[in-house]
């Protein structure tokens, strides 16, 4: 018996020793001697986390990823190289001296790598147990001195450590984006991030369309979250300062497995790993019921689960659009059923138990009491409502907001309270402030107060556009918010010279904040500039008109006796050439950032070429005239010398040639015809300038009389187009995207306009969608092609827009 026993004990001991023999044998760190194949893994020192090559399911493509090592159900909770997957099982991942993270597939081409602004002596690769795979110095381990760390590019997943926001020094921004599909890894359409625009909320969006908002930390958790409740096996922190913004979870218990992902379908789910049933179970979801609809009640609306309909007006505000809302169209909102007297007094009446509404258009104040905020908000005739910061702390400061409040539902259990501007004549006679109620217009006196509002805020309108217009102007030509020049001046220190951004063709650019703390960026006219009142008014028309991702936005103007300025949103990394063209700086503009720069200008082209409601020819694309967000999201900008047209209309001609030499096409700077097909030109010469690293304009070859097109054309007859790359670039970029774009620069640059293709056509291109045709001579292309000038302005370079150009 004792035997059969022992027996027993040693089959048992050996069928348990592999998995004994790979926790013991395991390794979470390798060096630049070291690779890690298809089907080698690290494990983190506490066995915790395991980091390999992983397929999805129903498809033979090679990952990398991290998962939990002591779950059965497999889920990959980071994806290095989730837009392009190894179609064998060959890949290596290896970690390169200067200190980047490399994969390359079975030709030896890299097709992912990290990034680093910094050289190391002896880099390694770990995996730590939090989960975070981190390149750092052999010899340091301080997290504050990594190299480069995944927990800096997340995907679908957050864990516990993680840092969700963002950093303005690094550039760096944390956020969830969901897999296209169960078997694709790639970027889907769901983004969950946190929007930094006015006081920090979590967002959850579809493209561009705002699904969902989680609403402004109050200091005890985000107040849009229903029945919200401190969880036992975690803690969570809010860390905000001049240079970062971050979400922060802290486990309690670390045999706690837990994490936050963002579904294919656009929810946020968090989920726990149960031992005891061997699966994963759902612990909360955003949205939760319909409630969570971003802005479904309107301004002024609230929304209410529990009613039906379950949208209503707040207290004392009507429907603006009394037959939509009996359709159940809440879409217009609701207003004050007494409009506000700022000049003759207002009061604030307190809403309770709602959430908090949409912090885009709010400020702060973190010192202030509660009465001391009523006071400053009273005296702003722009704030309309206010709460506490910090409802954790007494006497803690305020967040104020301005514009009309939006996306308000009711919490009676978790809610907060918001007091609202209010006429006077709404404070009740004991001088209570009523509790919210959710109220209707249903009396013909609610109908009279609203034809009356309306009219009030049509005629205010109407003498706000005729003090605005614009050289005589029509008024459906500038729906656009007027800044006074006094706040502009306050925003920019009085234009002082250490607020300046650079200095264009029209005038100087200065940086803002205005007093909701938002930062603007400042074109101010010249009054020796040689664009005038004719430019402003068209980047006025132009840009107002046009909203798409990569085009900068413009958040209003100022006109006011001789000054006329446009307000921008500022990008604080200012325009792609301080970057590209500057042997520093250019080495922050890796290859996915140089992919990112050329697809995010070829979309806002496309949009602006055929998809905007206006058929806009740019007329001046070029580097200094692409803006970088913190994460190098490149915006096109400086609209004051496109040409818009009629749908059915293509081109046009002019005696006035107006661009930058080295970008203009030769049909417009000979002939003065320009299409769209200009535009197409001067993107396929940014391409080359991008890939390059060097300017059109200027560039000096040893022994060649070539500018860049030329030198590029060459290398492309001699099928060497490999050398044009930026040496900087060669160790990292993929040979097959660099050639692609090469090839794709050198069609926008032909002879030829109707040989050039179409921005749509160039987006598929560079999307991999279509066979690239070859390639013909470009215009421009050698120094003796190039055509004289004389120029109006008195410089012809690179960098300044040239106002009129003259063939000789």
């Amino acid at each position: 018996m004792m035997k059969s026993i022992e027996v027993a004990c040693f089959l048992l001991l050996l069928s348990s020793l592999p998995s004994i023999l790979k926790f013991c044998t395991a390794i979470d760190i390798i060096s630049t001697t070291q690779i890690l194949r298809d089907g080698d893994t690290l494990v983190s020192s506490g066995g915790r986390f395991e980091l390999g090559f992983f397929s999805p399911d129903n498809t033979n493509n090679r990952y990398v990823g991290i998962w939990y090592t002591n779950v059965t159900i497999f889920k990959a909770v980071w994806v290095a190289n989730r837009e392009i997957p190894v179609t064998s099982a060959s890949g290596i991942l290896k970690v390169l001296e200067p200190g980047v993270l490399v994969l390359q597939n079975d030709t030896g081409n890299i097709i992912w790598s990290s990034n680093t602004s910094r050289v190391a002596k002896t880099p390694v690769l770990q995996l730590l147990d939090s989960g975070n795979l981190v390149v750092r110095e052999a010899n340091d381990d301080r997290p504050e001195n990594f190299l480069w760390q995944s927990f800096d590019y997340l995907t679908d997943t957050f864990l516990p450590d993680m840092n969700f926001g963002g950093n303005s020094a690094t550039g760096i921004q944390n956020y969830l984006t969901s897999w296209t599909n169960n078997n694709d890894p790639a970027t889907g359409d769901y983004t969950y991030y946190m929007d930094l625009t006015g006081y920090p909320q979590n967002i959850l969006k579809r493209g561009n369309v705002i699904l969902c908002r989680m609403g402004p930390w109050n200091g005890l958790r985000f107040s849009g979250i229903p029945n919200s409740r401190q969880d036992p096996t975690y803690t969570f922190e809010f860390i905000t300062d001049e240079n970062k913004t971050f979400y922060r979870e802290e486990p309690i218990d670390r045999s706690v497995i837990s994490r936050v992902t963002l579904s294919l379908n656009g929810v946020t789910q968090r989920w726990i790993w149960v031992h005891r049933i061997q699966d994963w179970v759902l612990y909360l979801n955003i949205p939760s019921d319909y409630c969570d609809t971003y802005k479904l009640c309107g301004a002024y609306g609230i929304c209410k689960i529990a009613n039906s309909p379950v949208c209503g007006c707040l207290d004392r505000f009507v429907p603006k659009d009394p037959e939509g809302w009996v359709r159940s169209d809440w879409s217009n909102g609701c207003i004050r059923r007494t409009p506000l007297n700022c000049e003759n007094g207002d009061v604030f009446l307190k809403y309770s138990g709602v959430k908090m509404p949409d912090s885009r258009y709010s400020w702060v104040n973190k010192n202030m009491t509660l009465e001391e905020c009523k006071m400053k908000c009273l005296k702003n005739c722009s704030c309309m409502a206010y709460t506490q910061l910090n409802i954790n702390i007494e006497g803690s400061g305020c967040l104020f907001w301005s514009g009309d409040l939006i996306d308000i539902r009711d919490l009676s259990v978790d809610g907060q309270d918001i007091y609202i501007r209010m006429a006077s004549s709404e404070w009740d006679s004991k001088g209570s402030r009523r509790k919210i109620l959710i109220s209707s217009m249903t009396s013909l006196m609610g109908m009279v107060l609203l034809g009356l509002s309306l009219m009030l805020y049509y005629w205010k309108r109407k003498k706000n556009y005729a003090n605005g217009r614009i050289g005589g102007g029509q008024n459906k030509d500038f729906e656009l918010p007027l800044f006074d020049l006094s706040t502009v001046s306050k925003a920019t220190n009085n234009f002082s010279t250490n607020n300046k951004l650079g200095q264009g063709g029209y005038g100087p650019v200065y940086k803002g904040v205005l007093e909701n703390g938002q930062e603007i960026a400042v074109k101010r006219l010249s009054k020796t500039s040689m664009q005038g009142i004719i430019e402003f008014k068209n980047e006025v028309i132009c840009i107002a008109k046009l909203q798409h991702r990569n085009l900068v936005k413009l958040l209003g103007c100022c006109i006011q006796g001789e000054e006329k300025m446009l307000i921008y949103e500022y990008m604080p990394n200012k325009s792609l050439d301080l970057f590209l063209f500057d042997e520093t700086r250019s080495k922050l503009l890796d290859w996915p950032k140089r992919l990112k720069v050329v697809n995010g200008v070829a979309r806002g082209l496309m949009y602006i070429h055929q998809d905007s409601q206006l058929r806009i020819i740019h007329r001046d694309l070029k580097a200094s005239n692409i803006l970088l967000g913190t994460d190098m999201k490149p915006k096109i900008s400086d609209f004051g010398i496109a040409k818009s047209f009629r749908e059915n209309e293509t081109e046009d001609k002019t005696s006035r040639v107006v661009g930058t030499y080295g970008y203009m096409s030769p049909e417009y700077a000979v002939h003065g015809r320009f299409s769209i097909k200009s535009d197409v030109f001067s993107f396929g010469v940014l391409v080359l300038e991008i890939v390059s690293g060097k300017r059109n304009s200027g560039f000096f070859r040893e022994n060649q009389h070539l500018n860049l097109l030329g030198h590029a054309w060459t290398l492309y007859k001699e099928e060497r187009s490999l050398e044009l790359i930026d040496p900087f670039l060669l160790e990292f970029a993929n040979p097959s995207e660099v050639l692609r774009l090469i090839h794709v620069g050198l069609l926008c640059v032909q002879q030829c306009p109707d040989d050039r293709p179409s921005m749509a056509s160039v987006v598929a291109m560079l999307d991999n969608e279509v066979m690239l045709p070859p390639a013909n001579q470009p215009g421009f292309f050698t120094e003796r092609d190039v055509f004289v000038v004389k120029s109006t302005t008195s410089s012809s370079s690179n960098e300044v827009t040239i106002t009129q150009l003259e063939a000789r």
